[in-house]
């Protein structure tokens, strides 16, 4: 006969491991470092159509994945909101093993934004960990499919989304993705070109924006292919890439410049992803000892009287 005295065992939560684990879950016996996004250019390069601040926009899209987290974000460049200010009070401390987690809003390898990023820690001394980029990352290449159909270029069926066609403008039959940062960028670049043909049923091919004659290359590339209208896609946030100068370049080429990537929810989701990395690798490499654990709480668990 059962003891209706005493309360059936407390049954705790099964976590999930290996490859049903959900990815943005992460070790949190260590807590919660600040997650700081680092945003290239200046705050003034840094603003989207509305001129909303993209650090601001992607910050309030980290936080839907990421709610129990101080979210900050800095420019790379310039001195208003920069990323010094945003590792400001992050300094080493005991009690904790890390302050916080740098992630660059870049699609790929960026030079300038790396070096940024290394000076700002070292004048400010904050113990932070500095993640990769953005990409590469299959979901950039979903994140690129939507802005070309924003603007008509492509259709929209792969998304589950209305298809929409812009006026006095017709599909594209190439693509052009638009690297910045160099080498490492393009070959980030490729992936994403690779994934995003996979999408369209079309030429998808990656190029290097700073480099007027791989877009020569490129685009020449795709009209011996029987293109007639050609798009560059930049693979970038935004401020990596002025506006005029895509235009220009687009023209130069007879291409069209589709829009940046600016900030969005899948951006947002990869940036959370990046955090959980590497709290998750700091997990493995300084595991909780038994006296740091919590003590475990319920009737089968009473301290001794």
């Amino acid at each position: 006969m059962r003891n209706s005295d005493r309360l059936p065992p407390r049954e705790l939560p099964k976590r999930r491991s290996g490859r049903h684990r959900n990815p943005l879950s992460f070790d949190n016996w260590f807590g919660t470092p600040t997650l700081i996004m680092a945003v290239p250019g200046t705050a003034e390069q840094a603003r989207d159509a509305d001129g909303e601040l993209i650090g601001a926009r992607m910050a309030d899209l980290v936080r839907a994945y990421r709610p129990e987290v101080t979210i900050r974000f800095g420019h790379t460049e310039g001195h208003e909101l920069g990323i010094g200010e945003a590792l400001a009070d992050l300094e080493e401390s005991e009690g904790r093993p890390l302050a916080g987690v740098v992630v660059p809003l870049v699609t790929a390898p960026h030079g300038g934004t790396n070096a940024a990023i290394e000076a700002a820690v070292a004048h400010t001394r904050a113990d932070v960990r500095v993640t990769e980029g953005l990409g590469p990352h299959p979901m950039l290449a979903e994140v690129l499919h939507l802005r070309l159909a924003e603007a008509g270029f492509v259709r929209a069926d792969r998304m589950r989304l209305i298809s929409v066609t812009a006026r006095n403008t017709t599909m594209a039959d190439g693509v052009v993705v638009g690297a910045v940062g160099g080498e490492g960028a393009v070959g980030a670049a490729g992936v994403t070109a690779v994934l995003l043909a996979a999408r369209l049923g079309l030429t998808v091919l990656p190029a290097d924006l700073e480099n007027e004659a791989s877009i020569e290359q490129v685009v020449a590339q795709l009209r011996q292919g029987g293109s007639q209208r050609p798009v560059i896609a930049p693979s970038a946030l935004g401020p990596e890439v002025p506006p005029r100068y895509l235009a220009d370049l687009a023209e130069r080429h007879g291409a069209r410049p589709g829009a940046p990537l600016g900030a969005d929810s899948l951006l947002g989701k990869i940036a959370a992803l990046r955090y959980a990395e590497v709290l998750n690798s700091l997990g493995v490499e300084q595991p909780p000892t038994a006296e740091e654990l919590p003590a475990p709480v319920g009737s089968r668990h009473r301290p001794e009287s």
